[in-house]
């Protein structure tokens, strides 16, 4: 269960207050994986950074009774000082998992090599998507935040990306920010639309889709 009560959040941008959510409850489907459209700059990133913890709203209060993971795509919980292994390692006691296993399958999946010992600031864009991608599937989650990345690197290895992925979510939900109407339509059950601050649930991703394209 994910509960999002009275969430409110803004930023300061060239010297005005821009609020991007507007006292938002909202109560998440528990056995049903969810897409969330909105346009850019309506606050879906944020929003799931908030659901997630990684970002605290201004005003309110996320409630869930289950293990949520970051948000896929979103690298910004590394600390660049360490290296991919010494940050496997904190992320794995955070979340009280058994920190050789975790770190052993982040070490095997993103295929880093002798990197993955260096500074994460060394890491380009693309590795770093690779081992946070590799660390989230390395920690059994019940909800798994995608903020529009599903797979990186090349055929194969999005290839294998894809096919841990559906493993995963024969026993585990999604939340998942896109664009990609086709991408939403092959991971989600139903959609939301954040528009002007709220969030609005659909029951289909047809009926949200009709809505997306005439925002």
């Amino acid at each position: 269960m994910i509960e999002l009560l009275n969430i409110s959040k803004s930023y300061r941008v060239n010297g005005k207050t821009n609020r991007v959510l507007q006292n938002i409850s909202f109560m998440f489907p528990t056995d049903k994986s969810i897409g969330i459209l909105g346009l850019n700059g309506a606050g879906k990133s944020t929003l799931l950074r908030i659901i997630a913890g990684v970002e605290l709203p201004d005003e309110g209060e996320v409630v869930k009774d289950c293990r949520v993971s970051w948000p896929i795509g979103f690298k910004g919980g590394f600390n660049a000082s360490l290296s991919g292994e010494e940050n496997c390692r904190f992320i794995a006691r955070i979340y009280g998992q058994n920190v050789d296993r975790v770190t052993g399958f982040a070490y095997e999946f993103a295929e880093l090599g002798r990197q993955f010992y260096d500074p994460i600031r060394t890491y380009s864009s693309g590795m770093k998507a690779r081992l946070a991608f590799g660390l989230s599937m390395a920690i059994d989650f019940d909800v798994y935040m995608i903020d529009e990345v599903t797979a990186v690197g090349d055929k194969r290895f999005r290839d294998k990306c894809n096919a841990l992925f559906k493993e995963r979510r024969q026993r585990s939900t999604v939340i998942m920010v896109s664009h990609s109407m086709p991408t939403i339509r092959e991971y989600c059950d139903c959609c939301a639309i954040l528009a002007r601050g709220s969030l609005q649930l659909y029951e289909s991703v047809e009926d949200a889709e009709k809505v997306y394209e005439a925002l």
